[in-house]
């Protein structure tokens, strides 16, 4: 029986170590496989293969600002948002959300890119989204929607990974970077785009490509005018690219859902896309040898792109020039944009004035659509 639904988080967090799941991993890739170490200060911290060493620092939900530090020895053990199925549903209770979109953790998997072996490297992939359907949907599907992860190691892996995230049950997948695996668009990714929309897979990203990081200066976390900056532009690359290369134009049902990127912005962007692109348009033509566009930029991406925020008051106000149908709400728990168990004071005031079926749309409705979720209408 369908369910009803008031308050749906595009985009959370499972912040699990891997060793809740690596045990999963074929026994002779195993050893090979991202694991939980203990610090001397106390903390958790992830050991990958070709990878720093991953100290946890961002599961902030539930503790006041003023005692946030990357100084402090985070653990999984006992922390919101890192234990099991029936804590977090006893978790979204508190916070009052009917479901919620699960990402993987605040490194994402990006950890696992540093694995060499092809096969070692799909096969722990394929791990994650076996346990993350078998255990934390399972446990309840209605509430717990999963995204599986699409490997970076070429089309072919990508496709078969995402015919197996069908398999497995799992409603949308997250691509951490072109379906040929890199940060430039190919042709061969049509091949991609062809058998999610044969399958009905709804494809997403969060936030941007996790690719997009490798080399950027994190000074371990420390730098406030970059956290402070953090909702930019990151996607607006991605979805410009899209449009403009004609992925869309060849492929007029695919929709892609930005995670986490807030919205405020994008109206601006839009405008400013177009602007540029009929200066520029003419020579990057004739240089990249790309296919005149016969609508402009703005109108292509409002048609595919869906957008995710948290707490973006003035996005909200400008909701209309992005469109309504394209802007989905999420919490982000357990990661620091999270007010849980508050987030119902975040609702209220980012919803203000808006009227209620708007409103709904943008913590639910929305999300069901997209998701492809099975529910009732609420009572008008």
């Amino acid at each position: 029986m369908a369910r009803m639904y008031r308050t749906i988080s595009a985009d959370s967090h499972l912040e699990i170590g891997p060793d809740r799941w690596r045990d999963r991993v074929a026994s002779q890739y195993r050893d090979r496989a991202p694991r939980v170490i203990r610090l001397p200060s106390g903390g958790d911290a992830i050991l990958a293969e070709n990878k720093p060493l991953f100290k946890l620092w961002a599961h902030n939900a539930g503790i006041p600002w003023e005692k946030w530090g990357h100084d402090n020895a985070k653990r999984y053990e006992g922390a919101v948002g890192s234990g099991t199925p029936e804590q977090r549903l006893r978790e979204l209770d508190a916070d009052g959300i009917d479901a919620e979109v699960l990402y993987p953790g605040v490194s994402g998997l990006e950890f696992l890119s540093g694995i060499a072996d092809d096969d070692v490297y799909w096969a722990v992939v394929s791990a994650y989204n076996e346990f993350v359907a078998e255990e934390y949907m399972a446990t309840n599907p209605e509430r717990f929607i999963p995204v599986g992860v699409i490997p970076k190691r070429g089309v072919d892996s990508a496709i078969a990974e995402l015919k197996r995230c069908l398999k497995l049950g799992l409603k949308a997948v997250v691509l951490s970077a072109y379906p040929n695996g890199s940060l430039s668009i190919k042709p061969e990714d049509d091949r991609f785009w062809q058998a999610a929309l044969d399958i009905g897979m709804p494809v997403t990203v969060h936030t941007m490509f996790s690719s997009m990081r490798d080399g950027r200066q994190r000074a371990n976390g420390l730098d406030l005018a970059r956290r402070i900056s953090t909702y930019g532009t990151k996607a607006a690359p991605i979805a410009t690219a899209l449009a403009i290369h004609g992925i869309f134009d060849r492929f007029p049902n695919l929709q892609i859902f930005f995670a986490e990127n807030q919205i405020g912005w994008i109206p601006n962007f839009l405008e400013q896309a177009d602007l540029i692109w009929e200066r520029h348009r003419f020579y990057h033509e004739r240089a990249q040898g790309l296919k005149p566009l016969e609508r402009k930029p703005s109108e292509i991406i409002k048609e595919h792109c869906l957008w995710g925020f948290m707490d973006n008051p003035v996005g909200v106000e400008l909701r209309h020039h992005l469109g309504v149908d394209n802007v989905l709400w999420s919490t982000d728990f357990p990661h620091d944009p999270s007010d849980w168990p508050n987030s119902q004071a975040t609702i209220a005031r980012n919803f203000k004035g808006v009227p209620e079926n708007e409103k709904y749309q943008m913590v639910a409705g929305n999300a069901i659509r997209f998701f492809k979720i099975d529910a009732m209408l609420p009572p008008a």
